[in-house]
């Protein structure tokens, strides 16, 4: 990747995302710059602050507010750094609702698919035209993304679907909750997993479409799954955090894979845990889980 690079990284006010800016800024040089977005005004402002501050940041480091529920604001903020840069070098799709075990998931359906996967998709329609060679575009997903932990009735929703294809399963699931049908059709209870099954099969669909071209520019989208992670999202969820990582060392493998040059082509396209890809139809629905959770 050549000199004045840009990167974005949605969802970086907290936790994992701030620590990809923070290792973003760290790793770039001083004539490149980072955009670290959030929701709330000032929390982008303070955490862009602080990050810029940090003695180990070289790159320029910026706050934008953007809520990545708004669709228009996704292709507003890709139509301005098009015009004014000419493109991107790194888009990092993070941003994730809070969900809490005892909260009900059902009342919950739409916040959480709008960011996950409405989000999602609206970003990798905006912002992957606009990858400059040696380009990357991850968005951090779970091992939960595999196949394999939906329902099998569910499997051919996703495997081998275009983004448009993508796109309906995840609006058919969507109705299927309000409906309260989405049981009965093999739904898991549980947000989180068909929500991320349905991120890495995006990511997929337009890897597969660009694949050819982007291998011979070294440019790399894939998924990637940062493992278990000490945030305030994800701790209500588990009882037993002794192998947790920080966001700073969880952040670190997801940047080794960004600067790490020529591209594989083995991680083109896939779901990367610690800079292996995992295969794509394992996995096996969390049923225990699934039945504990509040509908």
């Amino acid at each position: 990747m050549t000199a004045s690079r840009i990167a974005l990284v949605t969802g970086a006010n907290q936790g994992l995302g701030r620590a990809l800016v923070e290792g973003l800024a760290a790793r770039m040089q001083p004539d490149d710059l980072v955009l670290l977005t959030g929701r709330n005004p000032q929390r982008v402002s303070e955490a862009a602050r602080e990050v810029a501050q940090l003695p180990g940041s070289r790159a320029r480091v910026e706050g934008r507010v953007l809520d990545v529920t708004d669709t228009g604001a996704i292709g507003r903020l890709a139509d301005e750094l098009r015009t004014r840069h000419g493109g991107l070098d790194v888009v990092i799709s993070n941003a994730v609702a809070r969900v809490l075990p005892d909260e009900s998931q059902s009342a919950r359906a739409d916040e959480f698919i709008d960011v996950s996967n409405t989000a999602t998709h609206a970003i990798l329609r905006s912002f992957g035209p606009d990858l400059r060679p040696g380009g990357r575009l991850l968005v951090v997903a779970s091992s939960l993304g595999t196949l394999g932990h939906l329902d099998p009735r569910l499997h051919h929703l996703f495997d081998g679907a275009d983004l448009d294809q993508v796109e309906d399963a995840v609006e058919s699931w969507r109705t299927a909750v309000h409906n309260k049908t989405a049981q009965e059709a093999g739904w898991p209870r549980w947000l989180n997993v068909p929500s991320k099954v349905a991120q890495v099969a995006a990511v997929r669909a337009l890897a597969a479409e660009r694949r050819e071209r982007d291998l011979a520019d070294d440019v790399l989208i894939a998924s990637v799954c940062p493992g278990m992670v000490d945030t305030a999202t994800s701790r209500p969820w588990f009882s037993d955090y002794s192998h947790a990582q920080s966001p700073t060392d969880a952040a670190r493998a997801i940047l080794d894979l960004i600067f790490t040059e020529p591209v594989d082509p083995a991680l083109y396209g896939e779901l990367i845990r610690f800079g292996k890809p995992l295969p794509w139809h394992d996995g096996t629905p969390p049923i225990e889980q699934d039945r504990l959770l509040t509908p």
